[in-house]
């Protein structure tokens, strides 16, 4: 009797011993965790998978819920019926192009698991919101409860129908500029100054909407991986884990042509026979102030090219975008962040999913690649100018059905140069001097040279921050990182002072004097800056050479002064500007630029990449007579697979947008600064800098 008494309370025992541990945080995977660190940043802990993604939903929602839900309105073609008509054209363009239809077929393509984790990041999202309806904006809440089939719509909308096609496109029937761009390096061992391989990571993109990164540790049996994604997806896009890591950068890829087509009775011409357009018609909901609707009926036409986005005349435009019949981006990139080697994550790129951008990748074995990746369409005739203008659709001859495969793209492996860097040019100068070569691709897979990027001194300068180093070390990685030294001005004003000097009015004069005592960069305290950005913004930079870019002198062409006259009629009216507008022509560039976001209101120092700045800020004008930034620099990794590894990291604008968040731009005054934070993924370094514990 005894021992059946101790045995009893041995059990209670151990039951409220189990009570105890299940509502407490525990170091194991039994629960799933989140720990926030005081930058706002989510360090997951997931006890499997699934639990993992729900985790993630739940973190972002916390951090980004209205805006998360806001797209995700807009991705299921609804947010005229949800906010009004003001989102009309968003709602027509989602429709036309067939997203929520398309994100449905994904869906259902995706294998079961994927499912699982797609439903799981819903599900969190709408955890988050039903818990905390007080976080919620009211008028987002329409949009809950949101699914599986909510975030591929989203991750389509953003990669296929805003990075590869655009609505500017679309409206002006011409090939206009993919938005975005980036800065990305990978340096091998031999020229790293601690023998080990670094990786740089560096997108820039706008400061809003779908554009803002979020970062996060997702941790989880089988993948501890750290990074960046889009706010709204569910897996990480730019990442490192204890191996391995990579980055994305846009690259120059033809995956969306507009062709034109005939019209005749009824149809369109074909190889000469005319066939029928498939049509139909759906129903936009618009809103009303008073809280009823109007409705509007949507006509949706396609060839077999694409959806019809135009008619004029007897002339119809049809959009062909690249990858729509591909549905595993967001395994791929699972696979990418659980890739312990290079075999296995060439593996996860050899699947070919993501439509476009290009890779750089590091790992701990001092290995780095490049990789011009995308889902490049296999086509009969032209080269890349010919694919950029209108096609003709009359034709079979210039319909592609099928894309290259992995061993046909762009790639570099361990060049012995020691480097690779990518700014969006053309895969050519992945390294210097360069390895691949233009004439052993098709004509129609990129420009075909450095000269035809738009970024070309960026991209130049880029190349040279790296070669001016013998061996480069992670903090001087970083210093070079932030370098705001313009390369334009390097290239012009050898011939634009001197030229001013000969002008006989003050303001000339005194604008030559400025310029030649200006240090060329365009940091918060530079003098001489503003001046010469608004000159050269002005006279547009991509006409203001005399000679253009040639190969034999590829990092120092283009060069000269082509219309000197010109030139200094711009310059005596910006310097006039400039002086009546801030009182002096060596205005410091700090006063002028800012970073506004959130409560934060700091000088700026960097500028467009255009001008051949590496570190990018993109700008527009205030009401104040300022320019503010409104894209450029937004995340940035540095790591160095040492051991054990070392990595920093700054999102630019803060990891959160909702109103209550304290982390709106709270790291704006490190990047002000020039500075990076370092990255914890330890559980003792996120402990030891923790702001919040939430168990699960």
């Amino acid at each position: 009797m005894l021992l059946k008494r101790l045995a009893f309370l041995l059990l209670i025992s151990l039951t409220l011993a189990v009570c105890i541990i299940a509502n407490a945080p525990v170091r194991g995977t039994s629960q799933t965790e989140i720990l926030w660190d005081s930058w706002g940043v989510p360090h997951i802990y997931g006890r499997d998978s699934a639990s993992l993604f729900k985790a993630f939903g739940w973190a972002q929602t916390q951090s980004h819920g209205n805006l998360i839900l806001r797209l995700y309105g807009q991705a299921r073609g609804r947010a005229a019926e949800y906010w009004g008509a003001s989102y009309l054209s968003s709602d027509r363009y989602v429709k036309t192009m067939e997203i929520p239809a398309r994100a449905q077929q994904w869906y259902e393509a995706q294998d079961k698991e994927m499912r699982r984790y797609l439903d799981a990041f819903a599900a969190g999202i709408n955890d988050y919101a039903q818990k905390h309806p007080q976080e919620i904006d009211q008028t987002v809440k329409v949009v809950l409860p949101v699914s599986g089939v909510d975030v591929l719509a989203h991750v389509q909308r953003v990669i296929h129908f805003h990075f590869l096609a655009n609505p500017q496109q679309v409206a002006s029937l011409k090939t206009v500029p993919i938005r975005g761009g980036s800065n990305a390096w990978a340096i091998a061992p031999e020229r790293s100054a601690s023998g080990k391989a670094m990786l740089l990571a560096n997108p820039h993109l706008p400061w809003s909407d779908f554009y803002l990164w979020y970062e996060a540790q997702l941790s989880a049996p089988g993948m501890n991986a750290y990074g960046a994604t889009l706010v709204g997806m569910p897996v990480l896009a730019i990442a490192f884990n204890d191996n391995l890591g990579w980055t994305v950068t846009v690259n120059p890829i033809d995956g969306a042509d507009i062709y034109q087509l005939t019209l005749k009775d009824g149809g369109y011409l074909f190889d000469g026979k005319v066939r029928p357009f498939e049509s139909e018609t759906q129903t936009i909901k618009i809103k009303q102030k008073n809280g009823k609707f109007l409705e509007e009926q949507l006509k949706i036409e396609r060839s077999l090219q694409g959806v019809v986005v135009a008619r004029q005349g007897k002339k119809a435009f049809v959009l062909r975008v690249a990858g729509l019949d591909r549905p595993n981006g967001l395994e791929q990139l699972l696979q990418m962040a659980k890739a312990t080697n290079l075999k296995q994550f060439e593996g996860a790129l050899q699947q070919l999913q993501l439509p476009l951008f290009n890779i750089l990748y590091a790992d701990r074995q001092g290995k780095i690649l490049y990789l011009f990746n995308g889902e490049v369409p296999i086509r009969s005739t032209g080269d890349w100018n010919y694919w950029q203008g209108i096609i003709p659709g009359d034709t079979s001859k210039t319909l592609w059905s099928k894309y290259h495969d992995y061993k046909d793209l762009p790639r570099l492996l361990n060049p012995a140069s020691g480097w690779l860097q990518n700014t969006n040019d053309p895969p050519w100068t992945s390294t210097f001097p360069a390895l691949l070569d233009p004439k052993n691709y098709p004509s129609y897979l990129a420009p075909s040279s450095l000269g035809e990027a738009s970024n070309i001194l960026r991209s130049q300068r880029s190349i040279q921050l790296i070669e001016e180093a013998d061996k480069l070390g992670f903090e001087e990685m970083l210093a070079r990182k932030f370098s705001s030294r313009l390369e334009l001005a390097d290239r012009i004003l050898e011939y634009l002072i001197p030229a001013a000097r000969l002008l006989s009015n003050p303001i000339g004069l005194e604008a030559a004097k400025v310029l030649e005592t200006w240090d060329r960069q365009t940091n918060a305290d530079s003098k001489g800056a503003v001046l010469f950005t608004l000159w050269a913004l002005t006279a547009n930079p991509s006409q203001l050479f005399s000679k253009p870019w040639n190969e034999n002198e590829a990092l120092s062409t283009p060069t000269g002064l082509a219309d000197v006259n010109n030139a200094l009629a711009i310059l005596e009216g910006v310097a006039a500007q400039v002086k009546l507008l801030y009182g002096s022509l060596d205005v410091s560039w700090g006063e002028v630029v800012r970073l506004r976001y959130g409560k934060q209101d700091l000088p700026a120092s960097g500028a467009p990449g255009e001008l051949g700045s590496f570190r990018v800020l993109d700008l527009a004008t205030t009401k104040d007579e300022r320019f503010s930034v409104v894209a450029g620099d937004s995340y940035i990794a540095a790591i160095e697979f040492d051991k054990p590894i070392k990595a920093q990291a700054l999102t630019v604008y803060g990891n959160a947008t909702q109103p209550n968040s304290s982390h709106v731009g709270d790291q704006l005054p490190l990047y002000a600064r020039g500075e990076l934070r370092p990255i914890w993924r330890t559980r003792k370094e996120v402990e030891a800098h923790l702001e919040s514990r939430q168990v699960f």
